[in-house]
Formats: structure tokens, C-alpha cells, sequence
């Protein structure tokens, strides 16, 4: 059973003065709908703070970042630096049951970047959870998964862990750049060396249908 269920939403980084032009293209040309605009999510930090946009597209939504430089460069500055305006600095994909598949990713070695929050992101209340990045880098120019449930109708959100105002995550990040800290977000070492793609899913879930070829081979 799959344990993401969909795309939520893609947050891209964008350089310094595109948020405007990047949202005009994806609300006037793509269609979606701005339902959250913060000009400056840390207006108290002396050092660095960034703007965060969101659009909604009904099916998933498209987050956009640009740094505020201060006394540093933000985070989000220096990623879209390295990487090229409007480039990706993260997907995230919405979970079944949130709680279980942190469970399940820490159990195999996944490093997630703190605990979970909860936060309304412009495209509903949500409960979530950010990933290490994925390359053994600077933290500010990793890209990393974030991993989220939405309640469905009706059911309320647990307020038991902290709000994300969306300084929070920005400090774990601002946190792991400070200190150096570079590690990622699975060790590869700890996949089987015997792992099979077609043996470790059911054979409905074979990439043409059919049970494996590896199966079919086996004497009954």
C-alpha cells in the first residue's frame, strides 16, 4: 500500500524581486488562485528573512519563496543562487495518516529535520513534517521532502505540537547552516543488498501489470 497518496504542493525559490512576475505566471497564465501572501515571515530578525506566496490550483498547490538579505544572506537567497531562479527547493506529498509513516520512514533510517507542526499554508490546515536534504551539502542549498496530512472533512486538527508561522522551519534550517550540519536524509547503507524492485511489491503493482518476470520464472 502506498504510503504518499498525491502531490500537495511544490515550493520553488525564486531570486530577488521575481516573486511578483513568478506569481503574475502562475495566476494569469496557469490559473491558480493567490490564497496566502507574507511579505516577510521574520520581521523581527536582524539577519535574514524570506517572502512566501501561495497558489492554489484546486489538485495541489505551488509555493513560491524569495529571501529578505539583512545582515546575512537568507537561506532561500542562497539557494536560488545556486541553483537558477524558480528552481525547486521542495515537493511535499500527503500522507494516509501522518503519525504512521513517520513511524515507518524512522524505523528504515529516514532523518526528518525536527517535529512536526501544524500550520494553515494557505491551502488548508495541515499537519507536517520536513525531511533532511537529499545530497550531503550546506543545509540552505539542500532540497529536501516535506510530508503532510490534511484532515479530511469534517475531522478536527490535533493543536498538541507547535505552529509553524513559517519563521519555524526557516529557523531549523538557519539552525543546521549555522552549525554545519551536512547530514541527509537516508543512509543508503541501510538498503538490503538483496532488494528487488519487482520482488518487493505485490504483483498487481508490476510495472505492466503482470506478476514479475522474476516470479513467473520460479518452478511452482
Amino acid at each position: 500500500m502506498s504510503k504518499v497518496t498525491r502531490v500537495d504542493h511544490i515550493a520553488y525559490a525564486v531570486a530577488s524581486g521575481m516573486i511578483e512576475k513568478w506569481a503574475w505566471y502562475h495566476i494569469a497564465i496557469e490559473g491558480g488562485k493567490l490564497t496566502k501572501r507574507v511579505d516577510d515571515v521574520r520581521p523581527g530578525d536582524e539577519d535574514s528573512s524570506m517572502k512566501l506566496w501561495c497558489i492554489d490550483f484546486e489538485s495541489f498547490g505551488v509555493v513560491l519563496v524569495e529571501g529578505i538579505d539583512r545582515k546575512k544572506v537568507s537561506q532561500v537567497s542562497a539557494f536560488a543562487e545556486a541553483h537558477g531562479d524558480h528552481s525547486v527547493q521542495h515537493i511535499a506529498f500527503d500522507t494516509v495518516n501522518l503519525e504512521d509513516f513517520v513511524t515507518h520512514a524512522i524505523s528504515n533510517g529516514v532523518n526528518l529535520r525536527g517535529q512536526q507542526l501544524v500550520s494553515n499554508d494557505g491551502f488548508g490546515d495541515l499537519k507536517q513534517l520536513f525531511g533532511k536534504g537529499y545530497a550531503k551539502q550546506n543545509a540552505a542549498l539542500m532540497s529536501f521532502p516535506e510530508y503532510v496530512q490534511r484532515p479530511k472533512r469534517g475531522e478536527d486538527m490535533s493543536t498538541s505540537v507547535p505552529q509553524n508561522t513559517g519563521k519555524n522551519f526557516y529557523q531549523r534550517i538557519e539552525d543546521a547552516r549555522n552549525t554545519g550540519d551536512t547530514s541527509t536524509l537516508i543512509d543508503f547503507s541501510r538498503m538490503p543488498s538483496d532488494w528487488d524492485p519487482l520482488k518487493s511489491q505485490p504483483a498487481e503493482a508490476q510495472p505492466d501489470g503482470s506478476p514479475s518476470r522474476t516470479a513467473e520464472a520460479e518452478p511452482a
